[in-house]
């Protein structure tokens, strides 16, 4: 063990932003924030009202009005989540901080894929309706044409994204409201169709399969409730919770009452006729061709608007998890107002290609989409509980209870079996997608090995080629020379050896820089650091342990201190969890670790 030179580290150089910090960036409110991710989750109620009555019939608004239940259980799931831990990545995040990195990037995973099938579908079906108003435009370049504007929307900046989601977020609410009051004031004048619907269902059908097959399939309904963890960094202090609040209340009040004014106007065999585009018929019945029109337009909007979330949420996702050395550290560059271009860009042609490779015909990613985001969900609820048993001394603003976050993971573990046996295609799809997804993520996540095992076959095969087994061992050394630096506040040996085995475990790097700070210099203390870290050498070989001591107080000043006289940046710095009495949030450090 030695005390570290402050002179020339190991080559870091994508990662320098984060030394820089990002203290100059304007944070978003609580209603630019809720636009965001607004508009995905409120554009379900474009299409959750059919769907429900299809499989539940008149218990359509009961169904809608479990799915807002569970959506409030998971209110307070993601909230004691995300604002302990208050980074971007959403599931990943909540994983990484409570169990394995490659368990976390599996969630993340199904994350990336939610935000791929959004994109697409939202932007086809965005399509398809202006083709309604507009019958000579060609749907898959409109498609194509939405991404790209959507994609340079993003490239600009979250603030001029956050303000033309917020003006799409205004005009659907407002729409949506007009259609209920049009709807209303049809009911009270020409009366509805609510007896006979209601004498179908107890004559014709088993009302709790209905019930179940309904809740199920409408659970599509909360896609989009997810987002708003994946870039909490953008937002200003306590902004994430009001997200979450207005979110579940727009759920609540939209989608319920939208099926039962449809099932007080139609009768339940017209709309199944026209479930594909029941609110643009209802506006059509109550309003005229005005009326039609408007919510025509309003659903090409809102759904435009949801592929604007697909480019954030994924920018923050990606972002975080390339940080994390999951993904290839070129994409971290950013453009002059500070976007992640290629991160933007790599998504754009993603979707473009998997709008082309499917032909405009979206089963497939039906499927993915409703799998993967009931699984982002289901992976979070499970994080919570990880992070309750893991992480017990972890500084948390809110706790939600052990029943809530258990009958959450129930409810959407249910959900996702009730959609397979509704069309077990969508399994067969979501694997199509997810296999060579976690493929990808495999590969990142074992490179050393990979790079070891190509340099014996290079060293075997290719003794002449000489420059290119030099690259491979220099590659292997970027990564195992960047250096770690681990907080300690005393010297147990079995705090330390956790830590240990949770570098050794998750972290391709090989070098630890163990911080002790203390307020009055004690040599026994010292001592027993000192004879725990020696233990440790001798248990852990391959990693080089370098001692620094240092007089001071840890807290966010310190970390900023350290990171920049180390350099180090601060997500490769860990500690132990924060305890109540500190003063400070995790988010105030900066993105440093919790991995004890």
């Amino acid at each position: 063990m030695s005390t570290p030179p402050v002179a020339a580290a190991p080559r870091i150089t994508p990662q320098k932003e984060l030394l820089e910090g990002e203290t100059g960036k304007k944070r978003l409110g609580q209603w630019s924030a809720t636009a965001i991710c607004g508009n995905d989750i409120t554009s379900s109620c474009l299409y959750v009202a059919a769907i429900a009555t299809v499989y539940a019939h008149a218990l359509a608004p009961l169904a809608l009005l479990i799915v807002g239940g569970i959506l409030y259980l998971y209110r307070k799931i993601y909230t004691e989540v995300v604002e302990a831990l208050p980074l971007n990545g959403g599931a990943y995040n909540c994983l990484l901080n409570s169990t394995r990195k490659f368990s976390a990037a599996l969630a993340a995973c199904l994350t990336i894929l939610s935000y791929l099938a959004t994109a697409v579908i939202s932007g086809k079906t965005a399509a398809v309706y202006l083709e309604t108003l507009l019958p000579f435009l060609p749907p898959m370049e409109v498609t194509t044409a939405i991404l790209i504007l959507f994609a340079g929307l993003a490239i600009l900046g979250i603030t001029e994204s956050s303000r033309v989601a917020l003006v799409i977020f205004i005009f659907h609410l407002s729409a949506l409201t007009l259609l209920l009051v049009f709807g209303l004031i049809h009911v009270v004048q020409y009366g509805g169709a609510w007896a006979q619907n209601w004498h179908s269902l107890t004559q014709d059908v088993n009302w709790p399969t209905a019930l179940f097959f309904g809740v199920s399939a409408s659970l599509l309904g909360v896609s989009g409730f997810e987002s708003s963890a994946n870039f909490v960094e953008q937002q200003q202090p306590g902004v994430f919770r009001l997200t979450l609040r207005n979110m579940w209340v727009a759920v609540m009040v939209f989608n319920p009452l939208i099926a039962l004014l449809a099932l007080q106007i139609l009768p339940i065999t017209e709309i199944l006729k026209h479930h594909d585009n029941m609110l643009s018929f209802v506006g059509l019945l109550t309003g005229g061709n005005l009326l039609h029109g408007l919510v025509v337009i309003d659903a090409s909007l809102v759904l435009s608007g949801a592929v604007l979330t697909s480019f954030i949420g994924i920018t923050g996702l990606v972002q975080r998890m390339t940080l994390d050395q999951c993904f290839p550290q070129f994409l971290l560059k950013t453009n002059r107002r500070g976007s992640h271009h290629r991160i933007i860009l790599t998504f754009l042609l993603l979707c473009i290609s998997i709008l082309y490779l499917t032909r405009g015909k979206l089963l497939q990613l039906a499927g993915v989409y409703t799998i993967s985001f009931l699984g982002v969900m289901t992976l979070f609820g499970i994080g919570n509980i990880l992070l309750k048993i893991n992480r017990k001394e972890l500084k948390r603003t809110y706790r939600a209870g052990w029943s809530t976050v258990i009958l959450g993971v129930i409810a959407t573990s249910v959900g996702i079996i009730g959609n397979v046996i509704l069309d077990y295609r969508f399994l067969m799809y979501f694997a199509l997608y997810f296999i060579p997804a976690v493929l990808i993520v495999t590969v990142m996540y074992t490179r050393i090995a990979i790079l070891k095992a190509a340099l014996m076959v290079i060293n075997e095969m290719l003794q002449r080629a000489f420059m290119w087994r030099e690259k491979v061992i220099e590659e292997i050394m970027d990564i195992t020379n960047i250096r770690l630096v681990l907080f300690v506040r005393g010297g147990a040996l079995s705090r330390l050896s956790k830590a240990f085995d949770y570098i050794q475990r998750n972290e391709s790097s090989r070098k630890i820089v163990v911080v002790h700070l203390y307020k009055d210099h004690n040599s026994e203390a010292e001592e027993e650091i000192l004879r725990s870290l020696k233990i440790l050498e001798e248990l852990y070989p391959e990693i080089k342990i370098e001692y620094f001591p240092r007089q001071g107080q840890f807290g966010p000043e310190m970390v900023e201190t350290l990171s920049l006289e180390l350099k180090v940046p601060k997500n490769y710095m860990f500690i132990g969890a924060p305890e109540a009495k500190h003063k400070f949030s995790l988010e105030d450090l900066g993105g440093v670790r919790v991995i004890f």
